[in-house]
């Protein structure tokens, strides 16, 4: 087991690595420059963005620069914001918390949503509850993201008025309580969540129902039913263990859709977490703070995965000799 930690763990930096090296390339190659992003970036006197640019190195070239960064990144500093003017550690120190709570709720949730979906439809096989089951699932792993969040937006928030519209928190009598502060973050937190969830739990859900009937159809599960143990029992305790494999491993690699989907659902519900930032430092041109959110992003993800691995090897011994 610890050879197959090492193995996973090896992969893991050389692919945060990469994804940082590539990040790094593009958004210093890609057009528009720091400094000139916005209509106030016209009024600027070329004097002033020249005497920035090189008070943050951008006058060095590329190769220099890419050199810095990583010498800079060895002893953990991620540089400072060019349209903040604060350390990028103190900017994604904020938002990193909050997308993790988004993230690990919607994760939560839609492994929930789509082993229970994958387990009604596999135990219903063949029959108008599967097909039905599975139209829902093929629709909601079919809508974009920002559209299902703008119409539970609208329905619940809206026209039912049962959730908070936008934000983390009240911004006019906030509860004084811890207790009543935790309530609060739990109702801004239920939109935005369950808009992941139930996109990325549709996708977990057809997979997972495929893995159970293979399952199910298996001998050890016929000699189950043959020992005379309970239905509920064969399915919980015995099929859905055997078939947790594929949902385990979509979970691991459904990080990246919520980290990307975050971005356009934070951005929606207003919620201040590092989709929201890396929204705002791409369109100003925030080299320091895209290539940050990379950073961070490549070590979620690469932390998913390497979760996910566990996990399998967890579920079926036989990964771990692989």
């Amino acid at each position: 087991m610890l050879t197959y930690l090492v193995r996973r763990l090896a992969l893991a930096a050389v692919t945060t690595a990469t994804v940082v090296s590539l990040t790094f390339a593009l958004v210093h190659l890609a057009p528009g420059a720091p400094f000139l992003a916005g209509a106030e970036g016209r009024f600027v006197p070329p004097e002033t963005v020249a005497r920035q640019r090189r008070s943050f190195g951008l006058d060095q070239p590329l190769g220099t620069q890419f050199v810095r960064y990583w010498a800079n990144l060895a002893r953990g500093d991620l540089g400072e914001s060019f349209s903040r003017r604060r350390p990028v550690a103190d900017v994604l120190g904020y938002a990193l918390p909050n997308t993790l709570l988004l993230g690990g709720a919607a994760l939560v949730l839609s492994l929930v949503f789509g082993i229970g979906l994958g387990i009604a439809q596999a135990t219903r096989a063949g029959t108008w509850a599967d097909t039905t089951l599975g139209a829902l699932s093929l629709a909601l792993y079919s809508v974009p993201s920002f559209w299902l969040a703008l119409m539970l937006l609208l329905v619940f928030g809206e026209w039912l008025r049962w959730l908070p519209l936008t934000g983390m928190s009240a911004a006019i009598g906030a509860p004084a309580t811890w207790a009543g502060r935790t309530l609060d973050v739990l109702r801004h937190l239920v939109l935005p969540a369950l808009t992941l969830a139930l996109v990325n739990g549709a996708a977990i859900a057809r997979f997972h129902r495929t893995a159970m009937i293979e399952a199910l159809g298996a001998d050890f599960i016929r000699a189950a039913r043959g020992r005379g143990l309970h239905e509920g029992r064969v399915v919980l305790r015995h099929a859905l263990r055997s078939a947790l494999a594929p949902a385990i491993t979509l979970a691991g690699l459904s990080v990246p859709a919520l980290l990307t989907g975050s971005v356009l659902v934070e951005s929606v519900f207003g919620w201040p977490g590092m989709g929201r930032v890396a929204y705002e430092a791409i369109f100003s041109r925030d080299y320091n703070v895209i290539t940050a959110v990379a950073v961070v992003a490549g070590v979620l993800v690469a932390l998913g995965n390497l979760l996910a691995d566990v996990g399998v090897a967890w579920a079926d011994p036989r990964v771990r000799r692989t």
